[in-house]
């Protein structure tokens, strides 16, 4: 085989997993005008919220950011106002990355339509330290997600984060 054959095989293979990623992450949830009922609103919300917090607590940056638009608005009771996806992004490297991670309170999760726009998330959230939760504790803490589905994509537009507090 020459080497042009194997950098065009190379070449091929890169398309084929890179648009098969797209895919895949393009179908983490339905379109909006594919929603039919409270159902698959439900597993729209939960899909969305499982993927997002996925690479958040991996610390997969990029994949963090492409939830959200460039201009969100992030709001915390303990932490203030962020605001745009660069400087949300760059918080969660700086505050986030290796020493938190996120769990959904099983059962708290509720999803809510918003005609024309998207929906609405809330929930209670849980925050580990690990190989700290020894001195640092689990926090919890509630959430607001407004999603936005738009140009193909559903997209995080505002949040609210809070009620942080010790878990019980």
């Amino acid at each position: 085989m020459t080497n042009r054959s194997t950098l065009s095989m190379l070449a091929s293979a890169f398309v084929v997993t890179f648009v098969f990623a797209t895919i895949s992450a393009a179908q983490v949830a339905p379109p909006l005008d594919k929603i039919q009922n409270q159902q698959d609103l439900d597993r729209a919300g939960a899909a969305l919220d499982a993927t997002l917090f996925d690479s958040y607590n991996k610390c997969d940056l990029e994949k963090f950011a492409s939830f959200f638009v460039d201009d969100v608005e992030f709001y915390h009771d303990q932490g203030g106002v962020t605001l745009g996806k660069v400087a949300l992004t760059d918080s969660v490297k700086k505050n986030i990355c290796g020493k938190t991670t996120r769990e959904l309170v099983p059962g708290s999760l509720k999803v809510f339509y918003m005609k024309g726009y998207g929906m609405l998330e809330t929930g209670v959230h849980r925050f580990h330290h690990p190989g700290h939760e020894d001195t640092e504790g689990v926090g919890e803490g509630q959430f607001i997600h407004l999603w936005q589905f738009k140009d193909g994509a559903w997209k995080v537009t505002r949040v609210i984060s809070y009620d942080h507090h010790s878990a019980r």
